[in-house]
């Protein structure tokens, strides 16, 4: 257990060749970033790209959807909304704790250097915020996984002219250094620091080290997901508890 009492899962790392299933519907145009994580949250005994109710779901194990989602979480509303009334569903989402960049030049020459950005469990936030009325639905968990990424840039003359051409080409899973499931609202309320209430935005931004914007969706999500209450406003800004 860790963080305020949430579940810890084994950290695992990810050897450089991945043993994938056999390519089945929804998985030719997978990102090799994707299959990896979904092999490695899959437990024993379980089925790959399955069709249940009209959906394709990433992993079958029993009494158990997994949907691993990398990004644009606010999509996947419509399939919460029609899987969650009868199935136990995780959603995994990978967050980089540590991020390689690569960029590849011509002839196979590539440099690599570390991004000073470096994520934490909070900024799960900033894609839960898309879905943060199916929250509480009891058949939903939310598991974190923190990974080491390689990101891997090519020059593209005439494209993304403010990396001068280097566009973002893929992803490479590289490990995991933590695993965290929660289930319900109140255990992704542990993330937040502990201070005195009512607070704001702006004093959790202070006080977990993220940004404005990033602890602004954290409140809103766990205000809409019924774990804080809005109890007035210190000026423009609303105070939470």
């Amino acid at each position: 257990m860790s963080r305020s009492g949430t579940p810890r899962l084994s950290s695992t790392q990810v050897p450089s060749q991945v043993p994938l299933a056999s390519p089945t519907i929804g998985s030719l145009k997978e990102t090799p970033f994707h299959a990896a994580l979904k092999q490695l949250v899959s437990p024993p005994g379980s089925r790959f790209e399955v069709p249940v109710d009209g959906y394709v779901i990433d992993v079958v194990a029993p009494g158990l959807l997994i949907e691993v989602q990398t990004r644009s979480v606010g999509k996947l509303k419509p399939k919460l909304g029609a899987l969650l009334p009868c199935h136990r569903l995780r959603l995994v989402m990978p967050l980089a704790q540590t991020k390689w960049i690569e960029k590849r030049g011509p002839e196979g020459r590539a440099a690599r250097r570390r991004s000073p950005k470096r994520e934490k469990p909070l900024h799960v936030f900033s894609e839960l915020v898309g879905i943060a009325d199916a929250l509480s639905h009891p058949n939903l968990e939310i598991e974190i996984v923190m990974t080491d990424q390689l990101e891997v840039r090519e020059h593209v003359p005439g494209k993304a002219w403010r990396r001068r051409g280097w566009v973002v080409t893929g992803r490479e899973l590289i490990g995991v250094t933590e695993r965290l499931l929660f289930q319900g609202p109140s255990a992704l309320r542990g993330l937040l620091p502990t201070f005195g209430e009512p607070f704001t935005s702006r004093e959790l931004a202070e006080r977990a080290a993220v940004t404005p914007r990033l602890a602004g969706q954290v409140l809103y999500t766990l205000h809409r997901a019924g774990e804080l209450q809005r109890v007035g406003k210190r000026g423009n800004a609303y105070l939470y508890r």
